[in-house]
């Protein structure tokens, strides 16, 4: 039985294949702090011999070489991989580079790519992205397990071309580089792209992880947004940066809060939002060259096919016709204007019908046809001729023409039944070649005039009233803002105005029988009165200075009565409420016509 087994086995290894032979170097950090311990792995994928670590006299090791094998079989091919691992840590500040490993692999030294490591004396928070949230990354430091740095999780922009000319096509990609738990994306600002016309691909596939080697550092890499891209002048354009945020998983020091977290270990991860920002992008944009530019070019660039059709080409006069033209290919086939044609001058034309057939999915292509109606409205024989079209290939750096064979079009004598008949007039006028034609001719009744607006009498009438109103205008509106400047009096003028406003919630009181509310806003009416009226504070209005100043302003002692009367009443009511009358109507009248009688007495 054993003998099986080991025959087995000398079968299998007989046999292997490996698609590739070589030795792959890679670490789990190239941006670290002095002491911080990292990864270093070599992984020959194949057999090999001679292993040659590289010099390490720059790291302290903590652990290593550690070494482990995989044997695999897909479709029948055998495959085997052996990784030799090591800890390390770097002993000082700067910039080393790790050295080549090499091997003997079929008979061959292989060597692995040098690997930059740089080493600082705190965190590094520098990066290609901007992490948004490190102040909440800050505040939760003790909550978590570890943190999110900007070499584990970052964005970054692609094009396709930094140097392009006008109009052609360029494709823009976003990447979200992550050596976390990458669960999502949300709240996506994508730039504004300023200076090109812009189109997103419209394949809404589901985005899918794919590992790839930054720097000597696997990364998982989700593709989430390609753009289409058209610049529209020349120059250097910037891109703005993108913007998102990331939702990842990570690790908590929280213990689980019950027995289900701790069966299914649910209570030791959190779902935490990351803000990654991208570098902004330049593209240098130059013109289309002039040299060997064709006459008529439509500023078409990209690679296109073209073809030129009629629906008939035996027509009576009168009779519609169509002329399609069809373009396809790749560019910016989305931007063309439709092209300009020329017909005899008997020929009627129309505006195009455009039909565009575009596809997003590797670049704007697509078919757009431009359907012309045409009426001829002589008979003949006629050449539909200079249909060709003309666009800027950027791979070949040329103008390309794509000619157009002749339309052969006869047009045969028109049997009345349209409305629009070419008539012999016409026609001898057409011969003619005069500039302006169809205009009535004949005694058309017209006089010269002699008599002129400008400079006349009522020219110097209106002159005169629009200068006399602005003045006038001018002088209305100083008074004003002198009237109003003067907060005193604006107080005065208005103080009636404001009793009246403190009264009406009075009456309202009054009919609901609220008596205490009543009399508050009695004497506040009062109160606020005589003090705008007069330029006084509530604080000055005592009884005395009432009757003093209402005897300056010349007013009778029956009013000065009256006032002292109404505020002493309302006074009781709200300090001895038994003290007075419930008589409500009468207290409200005898203010109303307290004021009014101030009023009237002041003025005269």
């Amino acid at each position: 039985m054993y003998k099986k087994i080991i025959i087995l086995i000398a079968i299998l290894f007989s046999v292997l294949k490996t698609e590739s032979q070589n030795i792959v170097a890679q670490v789990s950090k190239n941006k670290v702090t002095v002491g911080e311990v990292f990864q270093i792995a070599f992984t020959l994928n194949g057999a090999g011999s001679n292993i040659t670590y590289p010099n390490m006299k720059d790291f302290d090791i903590y652990s290593g070489p550690n070494q482990s094998q995989s044997i695999s079989m897909v479709n029948g091919n055998f495959s085997q991989s052996t990784t030799i691992s090591l800890f390390i840590a770097a002993k000082k500040e700067g910039k080393y580079t790790i050295g080549p490993a090499s091997a003997v692999m079929g008979g061959q030294k292989v060597e692995t790519n040098p690997i930059q490591i740089e080493v600082t004396a705190a965190a590094n928070q520098s990066g290609n992205t901007t992490a948004g949230n490190t102040t909440n990354q800050k505040q939760d430091k003790n909550q978590y397990a570890s943190e999110v740095s900007n070499d584990d999780l970052f964005v970054r922009t692609f094009l396709s071309k930094n140097k392009c000319y006008i109009g052609e096509q360029i494709t823009l990609t976003q990447k979200v580089y992550s050596r976390v738990d990458l669960r999502g994306f949300q709240n996506v600002k994508f730039p504004p792209y300023n200076g090109f016309w812009s189109k997103q691909e419209d394949n809404q596939r589901q985005i899918n992880l794919q590992q790839e080697n930054v720097n000597g550092v696997n990364y998982y890499v989700a593709e989430y947004n390609t753009v289409y891209l058209f610049p529209q002048r020349i120059g250097t354009i910037t891109i703005d940066p993108v913007e998102l945020d990331c939702i990842v998983r990570r690790a908590t020091k929280r213990q689980p809060r019950n027995v289900f977290e701790q069966f299914f270990g649910s209570g030791g991860y959190e779902d935490v939002v990351v803000s990654v920002k991208s570098k902004a992008v330049k593209v240098e944009v130059k013109d289309l060259p002039s040299e060997n530019k064709p006459l008529g070019f439509t500023n078409a660039v990209g690679n296109y096919s073209y073809k030129a059709q009629i629906s008939k080409d035996i027509v009576k006069a009168n009779d519609a016709v169509n002329l399609k033209i069809s373009l396809s290919g790749k560019g910016n086939i989305s931007l063309l204007e439709p092209l300009k044609i020329n017909l005899p001058e008997s020929f009627e034309v129309y505006d195009p019908k455009v039909n565009e057939n575009i596809k997003t999915t590797g670049g704007i292509s697509g078919a757009k046809t431009y359907d012309y109606l045409i009426i001829p409205r002589e008979k003949g024989e006629f050449i539909i001729n200079d249909l060709s079209f003309s666009f800027f290939d950027p791979e070949k750096k040329q103008y390309i023409t794509l000619p157009s064979p002749d339309i052969k079009l006869t047009v045969m004598e028109g049997d009345g039944s349209t409305a629009e008949i070419i008539t012999p007039s016409k026609i001898k006028i057409k011969e003619d070649e005069n500039d302006i034609r169809y205009i009535k001719t004949g005694d058309l009744g017209l006089t010269k005039s002699t008599n002129y607006f400008f400079g006349s009498l009522s020219h110097y009438l209106i002159i005169s009233f629009l200068l006399f109103a602005f003045i006038l205008i001018t002088l209305t509106y100083k008074k004003y803002l002198k009237n109003n400047s003067n907060v005193v009096l604006v107080k005065e003028r208005k103080a009636a105005k404001l009793a009246k406003k403190q009264l009406f919630n009075a009456e309202k009181y009054m009919k609901l029988n609220h008596k205490e509310q009543f009399y508050n806003e009695i004497i506040t009416a009062l109160h606020n009165y005589l003090g705008n009226k007069f330029g006084l504070s509530t604080v000055d209005l005592s009884k005395e200075k009432i009757i003093e100043i209402l005897i300056a302003k010349q007013v009778n002692q029956t009013t000065s009565n009256l006032a002292i009367e109404t505020i002493d009443t309302c006074e009781f009511a709200k300090y001895a409420p038994n003290a007075v009358s419930d008589n409500l109507q009468q207290i409200y009248q005898n203010t109303i016509e307290l004021i009014s009688q101030i009023e009237e007495q002041i003025k005269k």
